[in-house]
């Protein structure tokens, strides 16, 4: 059933002095945090807060459920309902410096846990973590807000005839030849294959099994943000940090961690964009983002430190180097409250927006004591293009199928990525293959050799690891990078000086070759209506005619169809690319895909959804900028 929900409210941006950009010297320390105290170079004791006046116990939990459970931000007055302690290492904080908190305090706004009743709530919601979230969002949400309104500012330019360009004011961050980022963490040396997934119960057992070096545990677009997915993710990343995790699949199947070596864990948090309606500070929803990183180090960093790691993420659809640099403030923050030294968080970030192709140094320099790498994020890439240069002829793609990672404008990007990296002394990580197995032996036969291929181009242009979805294809890329890495574990040290890479190769978008077809845009809107229809019901990592898909596969395939029917893009056929047309294609695969539901009255439900969901994002006048944010609005409990 379809519900239209409460409109949500967000931080609204803070435009004093926003506009201004400022850019550390080269070489320099980061600066602190906003709205960090001037006594911050103490570290806070992990159970406290700046503002807080109570500690909140470890121990006792709140719950979520209707009516909404409400914990204040930094103190709790609310009766608790006990759970099973949670045993945390707190560094004692010094008396006057506990003192100094409670005289400052203030009266806190309310945290707001509302939705349904999820398993692990109690566990994971737990006073503690609510203040802690409390206060990330009251320090962050407003600089993050400032940042969204220049997104949108920056695409309203390029879609009137601007341009991008590498930014003349940070020309010496570039030039300063001598700044490096942190040395590799522990854990993350060696990265020559990396496997991507959500994190339910048993993908996260067979992502650390797969014999992967990292597990890239996606909260973000191989996770659809329902509530107990948000709250179940945290329980599973829990239990498998201290190797608690099981598994018992219906069918009686049971799945454990073996003994051996794990995957390392690199979570990714939702992108800036996203918001989490579950949880309000003074009726605003918080920031999905803050709330996925703040629940995991709160439960997780001084056990993964214990372990002989630490708290390392992917970021998501970063856009500048000051979206970069907010991040390094919240790690800072969180390192200065958790009593963690600093340059412990850990940060590999997506390159998968156009204007971040032009910001790759600054988005390093911004991090750089808590950098990891930059990983090229291929579909988001080509959503973001379209995105940003949607009402621009020049900028009409092919299909989809025809945009590989060797067409110009993607080859320059991916050359650019590796020599920033190697530069810079970061990790460079290739794009994902999306194969997964089958159980017919030819087809597996060319889809090995393909991945082979793929793999083989990654890391003789120098890339560091690479990208699988299903543990059935780590082996053959690992076989790849051995072949070209051996004993190294990286090559960090191969620096591309061969490349030399201008901004008006990064937009050479109309040298691609290839049509538009009618199968093109068939397939774009059939994998988009399975994909959203499995996204409805709770899966954000689906296989789908032979790939595992995630909401980038849905942006790319919804954004072509927005953009070829705006252009009136003919088809190799002549005919062109019509709302009607479209229409038409959509009515079909929707029938087909409701033919396949049987009896289930639910997933014919999810369908008729789904095709609603398609037709308002990708046949209507206007373009939303993320499928995700009226789809969570309006479609997730």
């Amino acid at each position: 059933m379809t519900t239209t929900g409460t409109p949500l409210t967000v931080a609204p941006p803070r435009r004093s002095g926003a506009s201004a950009l400022h850019v550390v010297a080269p070489s320099a320390p980061s600066p602190a945090p906003a709205g960090t105290p001037a006594s911050a170079g103490t570290p806070a004791s992990a159970g406290t807060l700046a503002s807080a006046g109570t500690r909140a116990s470890a121990g006792t939990s709140v719950s979520a459920g209707t009516p909404a459970a409400v914990v204040p931000a930094a103190t709790t007055t609310a009766e608790p309902v006990t759970a099973p302690p949670v045993r945390r290492t707190r560094p004692a904080a010094a008396p006057r410096a506990r003192a100094a908190r409670r005289a400052t305090a203030v009266p806190a706004p309310l945290v707001e846990v509302a939705g349904p009743t999820v398993p692990g709530a109690g566990e994971i919601l737990t006073p503690e973590a609510l203040a802690f979230l409390a206060e990330l969002h009251r320090r962050f949400a407003g600089r993050r807000a400032d940042l969204l309104a220049e997104r949108q500012e920056r695409r309203r330019h390029l879609a009137d005839g601007g341009t991008l360009g590498f930014l003349p004011e940070t020309a010496h961050i570039r030039q300063d030849r001598d700044w490096r980022v942190a040395p590799p963490a522990p854990g993350l040396e060696d990265r020559r294959v990396e496997i991507t997934g959500p994190t339910d119960r048993k993908m996260t057992i067979n992502a650390l099994n797969s014999g992967a070096k990292v597990w890239l545990a996606d909260l973000e677009d191989a996770n659809t943000p329902h509530l107990a997915n948000v709250v179940g993710g945290q329980v599973n990343l829990r239990d498998a940090i201290r190797r608690t995790i099981t598994f018992a699949a219906p069918e009686g199947k049971r799945y454990a961690l073996h003994d051996g070596e794990l995957a390392t864990i690199v979570v990714r948090p939702r992108g800036w964009h996203l918001t989490e309606k579950h949880l309000r500070l003074g009726g605003e929803a918080m920031v999905g983002g803050l709330v996925d990183f703040g629940l995991y180090v709160v439960h997780n960093a001084h056990e993964l430190v214990r372990r002989g790691v630490g708290p390392y993420f992917y970021l998501a659809k970063l856009e500048s180097h000051r979206e970069a640099r907010l991040w390094n403030d919240v790690f800072t923050f969180a390192e200065q409250h958790l009593g963690l030294a600093r340059g412990t968080i850990r940060a590999t970030v997506l390159i998968e927006t156009i204007t971040a192709a032009f910001e790759m140094e600054e988005i390093l320099y911004e991090l750089r004591e808590h950098a990891a790498g930059l990983n090229a994020g291929r579909w988001d890439y080509i959503f973001s293009v379209i995105k940003n240069f949607r009402t621009r002829p020049e900028f009409v793609l092919p299909d989809r199928a025809d945009v590989t990672m060797t067409v110009p404008f993607m080859r320059a990007y991916t050359e650019l990525l590796v020599r920033t990296c190697h530069r810079r002394g970061a990790h460079a990580i290739g794009g994902m293959s999306a194969f997964i197995p089958s159980k017919d032996p030819e087809r597996d036969a060319m889809v090995d050799a393909k991945v082979r291929e793929d793999k083989r181009r990654e890391a003789l242009a120098g890339f560091d690891g690479s990208w699988v979805a299903h543990p059935g294809m780590v082996a053959a890329v690992r076989e790849v990078f051995d072949g070209v890495l051996g004993f190294m574990p990286h090559q960090i040290g191969r620096h591309r000086e061969d490349v030399a890479v201008t901004a008006g190769e990064l937009l050479d978008v109309a040298a691609t070759p290839g049509a538009v077809t009618a199968a093109g845009l068939r397939t774009n809107v059939a994998v988009a209506l399975r994909y959203l229809e499995a996204w409805l019901g709770g899966r954000g990592a689906v296989g789908i005619f032979g790939l595992m898909e995630d909401a980038a596969t849905a942006e790319i395939c919804r954004s072509q169809v927005w953009q070829w029917i705006h252009h009136a893009t003919r088809l190799e056929d002549g005919r062109p690319v019509t709302r009607e047309l479209a229409r038409q294609v959509l009515d079909e695969e929707t029938a087909i895909l409701l033919g396949e539901s049987d009896d289930d009255a639910a997933r014919a439900d999810r369908v008729a959804q789904a095709a609603a969901l398609f037709a308002e994002v990708a046949l209507g006048e206007d373009y939303p900028t993320f499928l995700t944010i009226p789809a969570y609005a309006r479609r997730v409990d």
